[in-house]
């Protein structure tokens, strides 16, 4: 079966430039790819120590990043390696501070990662939640270089568990330790034979609690909100807009409540669309030295950056993705500043999203009509409010610990 997947991905490799015109993100999947192996060769030398974190996207990133900056105060003499699956993940990071090489994963054939590994040359690897990668697991194991699983997760559908998953079983043997979110996900590993494993968590409950020790301040939020009560609708799709739509334009504008709003994509037609649905005045980051932003009932956040502070100002907040099928954005970054949290209904495969919604620190719509009535509750019951948000709050702090749990292994 190995014989056959890497053929599917040479097959695929073959095949890919000719889909760079689907869309800005497969053109972006393409052309980042081509530049990988000389980008490596201009950025690590052969006498560089590297340390190499594989994510897939943003939010596998952020729970690198905790790890990432304890390694780096651990192995100060080592480069910090990060690749991407994703051209959200690297469009997003690739200027980030913590990593001194930022590029893309270039598919997994067997050539390509043994030329990738000879360039790398990394001494230790982290691989973040359910990345794997066969061919490149294979050859790190035969030139025996570390390599954890950190902030793992195992569901019986993944391919271990099925009939043709034999390879990829025999690819785990490439870990040295996983660090897993869950029990559930022990006991799946367990069921596959591995015990060099521990629940230590989710990294990203440490990244998010740290954002309590930051500066949150941003001057132009501050002129907007004044004293008015807020809602941060944060990483939203149309379809989350659909659900918010009749909250906005009813309660929210008789009520003057602050709406600030981050758009996952930050595309001119979707938030053109956006603001046209909009009754009130709505104003851009992109024109916020508008002096008229007191006055607006809307402010969308149309860059990146903002979104973690913005949430030190809600009252409440709405996390999208998961009133579509695009998957529920990270709900720690703002349950972390211990307010209530509401997100679309699919939410399944995001324990966190689950366990917080069974303590009652999360609540989930399904219709405009449903969304309108929690938010009507949430802002017109402050003693609900409050104690579904510190029940968000201690659910994030109760949770950390992830980081230490690692770094005491490596120690």
């Amino acid at each position: 079966m190995q014989a056959v997947y890497s053929l599917a991905i040479k097959a695929f490799q073959y095949v890919l430039p000719l889909t760079a015109g689907i869309s800005d993100k497969m053109r972006d999947f393409v052309q980042g790819r081509k530049g990988v192996f000389q980008l490596l060769e201009q950025e690590i030398s052969g006498t560089d120590k590297t340390i190499w974190f594989h994510t897939a996207s943003l939010g596998e990133y952020e729970q690198a990043v905790p790890v990432i900056k304890e390694i780096k105060n651990k192995y100060p003499g080592h480069k910090i390696l990060v690749t991407f699956f994703s051209p959200s993940g690297y469009n997003n990071k690739k200027n980030n501070n913590l990593a001194d090489v930022v590029t893309y994963l270039p598919l997994d054939t067997p050539s390509n990662a043994r030329r990738f590994l000879e360039l790398a040359r990394p001494e230790m690897v982290f691989f973040v939640k359910y990345e794997f990668w066969p061919n490149f697991l294979i050859s790190l194991k035969a030139k025996g270089v570390r390599t954890f699983l950190i902030s793992g997760v195992f569901r019986e559908s993944q391919p271990f568990f099925k009939w043709y998953g034999g390879f990829m079983k025999k690819a785990l043997t490439t870990f040295e330790y996983f660090f897993l979110q869950d029990k559930v996900s022990l006991a799946n590993l367990d069921k596959l034979g591995f015990k060099n494993a521990v629940v230590s968590g989710d990294t990203r409950f440490d990244r998010v609690s740290r954002q309590l020790e930051m500066d949150n301040t941003v001057d132009f939020l501050e002129r907007f909100i004044g004293e008015n009560p807020v809602l941060v609708c944060g990483s939203t799709w149309p379809e989350d807009d659909a659900l918010l739509i009749d909250f906005l334009n009813s309660t929210a504008v008789e009520k003057n409540i602050k709406v600030i709003i981050a758009p996952h994509e930050i595309k001119e037609e979707k938030i053109q669309r956006l603001i046209a649905a909009l009754q009130g005045k709505a104003i851009r980051f992109s024109s916020h030295q508008d002096k008229t932003i007191e006055k607006a009932h809307y402010f969308i956040l149309d860059t990146v950056g903002y979104l973690g502070r913005a949430y030190s100002y809600a009252d409440v907040a709405y996390v999208g993705g998961a009133a579509g099928e695009t998957g529920l954005h990270n709900i720690l970054e703002a349950a972390t500043f211990g307010i209530p949290i509401i997100t679309g209904a699919h939410i399944d495969k995001f324990p966190e999203a689950i366990r917080l919604r069974s303590l009652a620190g999360l609540y989930t719509v399904t219709s405009s009509a449903e969304a309108k009535e929690i938010l009507d509750r949430f802002f017109a019951d402050a003693k609900f409010r409050n104690q579904t948000g510190m029940i968000a709050g201690h659910f994030v702090q109760q949770n950390t610990g992830a980081t230490r749990a690692i770094m005491q292994y490596l120690n």
